[in-house]
């Protein structure tokens, strides 16, 4: 088990040059320079304006920048310095990377409880009017894209019926509360932007446990429940999910840093001052130091994310074991 996650973990240093390679050549090929984005309309002495350049290293041909970045970043641990923020990069994600997390991890609760009720209903139901109309709705609001529903719920439920906030993290003068107080604020603020993300996906997951639990049903294990006497409900819950639930593991595994990377339509539809729209705005202003430690971060949620659904997944099935190249089998 060690040398397999050891295994994994070498196998990441490659992924993760390939991914900041490849947005670093993307970022530098857009239209723009980072200089002019900079000091945008403001009329800036030429002597002044070498030295600014020359302070945040924008003097240097862009693979130079490049190392010196990666050089930086693997070496000292040091980001480089936020031109669009003026603050180092490590305290702008410190400050919105938890807020991220945050609404993601809200985000995931409601995916897993959403998908997973949706496909118990729907193969308890299996064929009849309610299955058709769950799987029909669901399907529905999966294929809508994320910024018109969260427009659309901003819409019905912060100003046509006001029951939650369209923006921000907390209420005005919220820092003053107590902890208690300002904990159910954070939910009060959270509850629109993490259902728009979870729910919205929560139909591939009903989807994919739907067909596990059917396959399931099918089983001798649950033929020998019934005949011990078990009821449609137990026999479904007790017996059929457990097992049909392997199916969906690798799937949640990835679900946490797709939604991370998800969050960015939303936190920018809702004001929400996490990692999306600081990836978003550091892409406006041509913030290069900032979008590569965004992807760095973005990157090691999808590894983490993988390793942990396949240690997961081999612990929940004897069956499969973690191959000595690297692999389940």
């Amino acid at each position: 088990m060690l040398a397999y996650v050891l295994r994994r973990i070498a196998a990441t240093v490659p992924l993760l040059l390939a991914a900041l390679t490849l947005v670093f050549i993307l970022v530098e090929s857009a239209p723009g320079d980072s200089a002019d984005l900079f000091f945008g309309d403001r009329p800036i002495p030429p002597e002044a304006r070498r030295r600014i350049e020359a302070a945040y290293g924008l003097d240097r041909s862009p693979a130079e920048r490049y190392l010196r970045w990666i050089e930086s970043a693997a070496l000292r641990g040091e980001w480089g310095w936020s031109v669009s923020r003026s603050r180092p990069v490590s305290d702008v994600l410190a400050a919105a990377l938890p807020r991220t997390l945050a609404l993601a991890g809200a985000a995931l609760a409601l995916h897993l409880a959403a998908g997973t009720l949706l496909a118990l209903l729907c193969a308890w139901r299996r064929g009849s009017f309610l299955d058709r109309a769950l799987s029909a709705g669901s399907l529905a609001v999966y294929s809508m894209p994320t910024f018109w529903l969260g427009l659309m719920a901003i819409l019905a439920l912060s100003y046509a019926l006001p029951i939650f906030p369209p923006s921000s993290t907390h209420s005005v003068g919220a820092e003053t509360w107590p902890a208690l107080r300002r904990i159910a604020d954070l939910a009060w603020h959270i509850a629109l932007p993490a259902s728009v993300l979870g729910l919205a996906s929560a139909a591939s997951l009903a989807r994919l446990l739907r067909a596990g639990l059917l396959e399931a049903l099918g089983e001798d294990f649950v033929r020998a429940a019934r005949a011990r006497g078990a009821g449609g409900a137990r026999v479904l819950v007790g017996h059929a999910l457990p097992n049909g639930l392997l199916p969906t593991i690798g799937l949640l595994g990835l679900s946490l840093p797709i939604l991370v990377s998800g969050s960015l339509v939303t936190e920018v539809v809702f004001a929400w001052p996490g990692m999306g729209r600081v990836a978003y705005e550091a892409i406006l202003s041509k913030d290069v130091p900032l979008i590569l430690a965004c992807t760095l971060v973005a990157t090691l949620l999808v590894v983490v994310g993988s390793l942990l659904a396949d240690l997961a997944l081999a612990a929940a099935d004897p069956r499969i074991r973690l191959g000595a190249r690297g692999g389940a089998s």
